[in-house]
C-alpha cells in the first residue's frame, strides 16, 4: 500500500497556498478555478463511465441491483445518488442501495474510525444479501479506504461486478475491481479535504452512472422523466407538464390523464395517444 502522503488526493496545491491571506472573492475566484479543473479531469474517463453504465444496465435489466459503498464523504455521495433514483424513475428503493461505513447515523455525523474495517464491509454487503446479479460500486476518493476494499473483495468472491471509484491514478480499489474509473481532479484546495473537488468529480460521475443506466432501461422518454412519481405538488406539476409535453396536450388535459391514469405519467401519455 502506497503510503498516504504520496497519494494525489493528499498532495498540496501549489495554487492555493495563500489562501488564508486573500480577500474573499479572490479565494472565491481561485475555489471556482479548482472546480472547473476538477469538472474536466472527468472526460478522459467517459468511455471507462459507459463501459461501467452498460454493464450495470445489463445487470439491473436481469433482475440485479445497484449497491453503492463508501466511507465519509464517499459514502454519503452514494446514499444521495441511491435514495434520488426512487423519485425521479420510480424503482423500487431496494434497486439502487447507498451504503455508508458506521450506518445511517454516519450520514450526519463523522465516524472517521469505521473506516478502517475491511470485515464491516463485508458485514454491511452481507445484510444487503448481494448476489451474483448484483453490481457493487466502491467509492473512496484515496482509493485505498480498508472497509470498500474489504467490501469488494467479498463482492468479487460471490461474483458480482465491481466497480471503483477512485481520485487517484492506478489505486489498490482500481486494481481491485473489474471495471475502474479514476478521474484525477488534483490536489484540494484545502489539502486532503477530498470532501472538495473529490467530492465534486464523484458526484458527477455517479449521476452519470444511475441517469444513464435508468435511461438505457427505458425510464425516460426524449429528456423527459416518464416515471417520475407525482409525490407532492412540486411533482404533480412536474407530471403535468411531461404528459403535456410529451402527448401535446394542453395543460388541463394533462391533469385529467394523470388523474385517470392513477399518477402514472407513463401510462397517461399512453392514454392521451388511444383517445
Amino acid at each position: 500500500m502506497a503510503p498516504l502522503a504520496q497519494l494525489l488526493t493528499e498532495q498540496r496545491n501549489p495554487r492555493t497556498t495563500a489562501i488564508d491571506r486573500i480577500s474573499t472573492l479572490e479565494a472565491l475566484q481561485v475555489i471556482h478555478d479548482e472546480d472547473r479543473l476538477a469538472v474536466e479531469s472527468v472526460a478522459p474517463e467517459l468511455p471507462r463511465i459507459a463501459a461501467a453504465v452498460d454493464a450495470i444496465a445489463e445487470r439491473l435489466s436481469q433482475g440485479g441491483r445497484l449497491l453503492y459503498i463508501g466511507a465519509g464523504t464517499s459514502g454519503r455521495l452514494g446514499v444521495l445518488d441511491a435514495s434520488e433514483c426512487p423519485p425521479t424513475f420510480s424503482v423500487s428503493y431496494d434497486l439502487v442501495q447507498g451504503i455508508i461505513a458506521g450506518g445511517y447515523n454516519a450520514l450526519y455525523q463523522a465516524t472517521e474510525s469505521s473506516e478502517d474495517n475491511p470485515a464491516a464491509g463485508v458485514r454491511d454487503l452481507d445484510a444487503r444479501q448481494i448476489s451474483a446479479k448484483d453490481t457493487l460500486v466502491g467509492i473512496a476518493a484515496s482509493g485505498r479506504t480498508p472497509y470498500v476494499l474489504g467490501a469488494i473483495a467479498h463482492a468479487k468472491q460471490i461474483g458480482a461486478l465491481t466497480i471503483g471509484i477512485s481520485c487517484t491514478e492506478n489505486s489498490q480499489l482500481s486494481q481491485a475491481v473489474d471495471l475502474p474509473i479514476e478521474p484525477k481532479p488534483g490536489p484540494e484546495v484545502i489539502t486532503g479535504s477530498t470532501r472538495l473537488k473529490a467530492g465534486t468529480v464523484t458526484k458527477l460521475v455517479l449521476n452519470m452512472l444511475s441517469t444513464m443506466a435508468m435511461v438505457r432501461l427505458g425510464y425516460v422518454y426524449s429528456n423527459l422523466m416518464v416515471n417520475v412519481k407525482p409525490s407532492n405538488e412540486k411533482l404533480v406539476d412536474r407530471a403535468e407538464r411531461i404528459i403535456a409535453d410529451a402527448a401535446n396536450v394542453d395543460r388541463s388535459r394533462a391533469a385529467a390523464l394523470l388523474q385517470q391514469s392513477n399518477g402514472s405519467v407513463r401510462e397517461a401519455i399512453r392514454l392521451a395517444g388511444g383517445q
